[in-house]
């Protein structure tokens, strides 16, 4: 077999060749190949350019929404902690309020206990002063019934006259 040279009027490789030459530059001339090939990169890249602008946008709205998760946490943690001392000065207000209650009760309460047991002191008192002078006309009369029942006594004689000269 003959080895033709490549670039002979007669191989058919060559005509192939000059074909295909002939045919991309048709479609180089006309902008056929290079419209739709660039276009086609051209709407790929667009494409692309679309989905990062849309992964841009997620990203600025997540990171927005995390600011404002981060701010409402800060929030709450602050709002918690104010509650959480409004609560302990409560609880300490309210146990000073109590002891100061109970106190006072204590107080009442002694100060009633101390009357009710001066007022039992003062009946206690009252009750033997009666009885003292119960016991005391008891006596009395008891001495005056002795002196009467055997005569005339003196004193109760002169007693007697001295009122009857005052009624007067």
């Amino acid at each position: 077999m003959e080895h033709e040279s490549l670039f002979s009027f007669s191989n058919p490789e060559f005509w192939v060749l000059v074909a295909l030459v002939v045919f991309f530059g048709l479609l180089v001339v006309l902008k056929v190949l290079p419209g739709a090939l660039f276009g086609a990169l051209d709407g790929y890249a667009a494409k692309i350019q679309a989905e990062l602008d849309e992964a841009q946008k997620l990203r600025e709205e997540a990171q927005a929404l995390l600011a404002e998760v981060k701010a409402q946490r800060e929030e709450s943690e602050r709002q918690a902690s104010a509650m959480l001392e409004a609560a302990k000065s409560d609880a300490i207000r309210l146990a000073a309020e109590a002891k100061e209650k109970l106190e006072e009760q204590i107080k009442r309460r002694a100060e009633l206990a101390e009357r009710k047991i001066a007022q039992a002191e003062a009946q206690a008192a009252a009750d033997v002063k009666a009885a003292a002078v119960d016991l005391a006309a008891q006596a009395a009369e008891a001495v005056l019934l002795a002196r009467v029942g055997t005569g005339t006594d003196p004193l109760l004689d002169s007693a007697i006259g001295q009122i009857s000269g005052k009624l007067q």
